[in-house]
């Protein structure tokens, strides 16, 4: 025995089925705009994403550091103020500095404290001498900063007595690989003989020219810090709460605190008007999608209200006509969506074969993220249901007599 479908969805079937050329037509456009929307925020989500892990990928989401050294200058006789001005600033330990890595690792949100004694100096071997950054950590700390041991191209990140970590541009300056010597000197007048244990490639030129990693206890005698560190950087749990974070670290310690995104202020307005704009091209392909939508619909409320007077008067309630066009707008509106985001996938797996990274790697990955088509996909449906509500509340209302006679 056949299942014969509901009035409505009959009715509804027949008319796309009359109207072939439209319904090709709008249902072309739905495709594309569902397509262009699923595509546009998967790549765009895909390459911020991107983009935030390189840049925190080689630094701390957080960090602490000594208030800056003020000095006072006095007027002449008479005045009431006095010039503030900035003074050279010399290297200097956080103070109670393991105090405040307690207070800091016990503050929500904080997720990892790493102690750092950081500071100028320059690598020699033989006749190359080259300025570096010197960077005392501890390793296993520091790993839950910075994932090095991700960017180790040779040897291992083990930091004791006089071993060190150094980047492959550097090693190629210098013209030295793991297991050879270079000397470190620091503007304190202190150097040492430390032997490379490892190399790094952190995808930055400069850094992996000046990075040069060593143990604490090794930093501090170089840098003449003993017992002391020069900042503690901080991991967070969510990268976008890192000012409120530092905020109220600054709040309880009085130290200078710079987050990630006052170091990044213009990579972060980037890819704020990113978003800006990737979500005025939604919206405009949604307006352009309803607005095609309703105007199928209007065109064939006109065409069929003949049809829709003799349905009025065989007894079919204008609840009834009114659920045949809202169906219309909602079955391309899935239909739509199912297809467009067909064609999502086939262009993103396009262009993930087209464009690359530097080194070879894909830019993005052709995977679709289900909660981005369902999304869209839902989108599609209520644009096809809002679109459809004008044309289906004037067939509703039309005037069978009138509607017969015309």
């Amino acid at each position: 025995m056949r299942m014969r479908l509901p009035f409505e969805w009959m009715v509804a079937l027949r008319y796309l089925r009359e109207g072939r050329m439209q319904t090709v037509l709008i249902l072309s456009g739905v495709v594309g705009g569902v397509a262009v929307i699923v595509f546009l925020t998967h790549l765009i989500t895909q390459l911020q994403a991107s983009i935030i892990e390189r840049t925190l990928g080689s630094q701390a989401h957080i960090v602490l550091r000594p208030p800056e050294e003020v000095t006072l200058r006095s007027l002449p006789a008479g005045s009431t103020a006095a010039i503030v001005q900035p003074r050279a600033q010399r290297l200097r330990s956080v103070d109670q500095w393991e105090a405040v890595m307690a207070l800091a690792a016990a503050t929500p949100g904080v997720v990892a404290v790493s102690p750092v004694v950081s500071g100028a100096g320059f690598a020699m071997r033989g006749t190359a001498s080259r300025a570096i950054a010197l960077n005392g950590v501890d390793p296993e700390r520091y790993r839950r900063i910075v994932t090095i041991d991700r960017y180790l191209v040779a040897g291992r990140f083990t930091l004791a007595g006089t071993d060190a970590v150094i980047g492959t541009e550097l090693a190629k300056d210098l013209g030295v690989t793991v297991g050879d010597r270079i000397r470190v000197l620091t503007p304190e007048g202190r150097d040492d003989l430390l032997t490379i244990v490892g190399l790094f490639d952190i995808g930055n030129r400069d850094l992996n020219r000046r990075w040069v990693f060593v143990s604490v206890k090794l930093a501090q005698s170089l840098l003449d810090l003993a017992g002391g560190v020069s900042n503690i950087d901080l991991t967070v749990d969510d990268i976008f709460g890192a000012n409120a974070v530092g905020d109220r670290l600054r709040a309880q310690t009085g130290l200078q605190v710079d987050s990630w995104m006052q170091t990044n202020a213009q990579l972060l307005s980037a890819l704020r008007n990113q978003s800006v704009s990737n979500g005025l091209i939604r919206g405009f392909v949604v307006a352009i999608v309803a607005v095609g939508i309703a105007s199928v619909l209007v065109v064939s409320v006109v065409q069929k209200q003949r049809e829709i007077g003799i349905l009025r008067a065989m007894g079919a309630s204008p609840g009834r006509i009114m659920t045949v066009f809202l169906l219309q707008g909602a079955l391309y509106g899935l239909v739509g969506s199912g297809l467009g985001a067909g064609l999502a996938a086939g262009l993103m797996h396009l262009f993930a074969r087209i464009y690359r990274n530097a080194d070879g790697s894909p830019l993005f990955v052709a995977d679709l993220d289900a909660t981005i088509v369902l999304w869209a996909c839902a989108i599609a449906i209520a644009v096809g249901l809002a679109a459809a509500v004008l044309p289906a509340r004037r067939a509703a209302r039309m005037d069978p007599v009138q509607a017969i006679r015309m």
